[in-house]
């Protein structure tokens, strides 16, 4: 029961070239950053990601990215990095783009072993209709395009059907977990870590604290400990680190006060 393994490097070490992995994290809130570095020292290549997005150039998956170690991505959107467009647009990338919402739930119904569900989300769209750009030519001309999907009508609403999602490996990161592996997520973070995490066939956590079992209350637990297979501790030091994807500033109300308004 006791699920804890002293570093990342150990964690991820028996990760496969060509390995599915679902990663949780939203833009950098929530990201599972030292399994990603220990994941890229380790040099696994021609992965698939599932994501909601590549994180941003230079930080979490973007490094993947950047050392050309990912091949496929099933996410929501480009987001903020230029690596992963650019990436995509030149014909380096194949990239399948699911809404936000059908993307969390296909991970859900993944790691709940439910084979696929119907949705209204993209009805009338390229996403149910096919022909989504998934590939591009140097040229910029698509080389592959997504294929059309099963639609029924529920209810007097057309819906769309869509698949779950089952990984070979999950990475994600939680405020704290137990040795059990039982997690709770802070804020934003709990966002795709918990789908994530589910969909993995093995799951890896990394945690800003390690807990006893028995000080994680059953009420307060939002991932059961029987989605987690490993359990890596971070020091304060690591669990501390943690980086802004865009910073924004405004006055104080003093200096608001002051302000002359022409």
């Amino acid at each position: 029961m006791d699920k804890v393994i002293a570093t990342a490097a150990e964690a991820v070490a028996d990760i496969a070239p060509g390995a599915s992995i679902a990663v949780g994290g939203f833009g950098l809130a929530g990201i599972p950053r030292f399994l990603i570095e220990a994941l890229l020292d380790q040099g696994a290549d021609r992965l698939t990601i599932v994501s909601n997005n590549c994180g941003v150039d230079g930080v979490g998956l973007g490094l993947l990215l950047e050392r050309r170690r990912i091949v496929r991505v099933i996410a929501s959107y480009i987001g903020e990095n230029r690596e992963f467009g650019r990436q995509f647009l030149a014909g380096e990338l194949e990239v399948e783009l699911t809404p936000q919402g059908t993307l969390a739930e296909r991970l859900r119904a993944g790691g709940a072993g439910i084979g696929a569900f119907y949705t209204p989300a993209g009805v009338g769209t390229l996403v149910a209709e096919g022909g989504l750009p998934l590939r591009y030519h140097p040229d910029g001309t698509p080389a592959a395009t997504s294929r059309p999907k099963e639609t029924r009508v529920f209810g007097g609403r057309e819906m769309v059907l869509e698949e779950g999602i089952v990984t070979d490996v999950a990475l994600v990161r939680a405020a704290r977990a137990d040795r059990h592996g039982n997690a709770v997520f802070h804020a934003a973070a709990r966002n795709f870590n918990p789908a994530a995490a589910m969909a993995g066939r093995l799951t890896v956590l990394e945690a800003e604290r390690l807990v006893e079992p028995g000080e994680i209350g059953p009420d307060e637990v939002h991932l059961p400990g029987v989605f987690v297979d490993r359990v890596v501790p971070l020091t304060p030091e690591q669990a501390a680190r943690k980086s802004i994807e865009k910073r924004t500033v405004r006055t104080r109300p003093e200096e608001d006060a002051h302000a002359v308004v022409p």
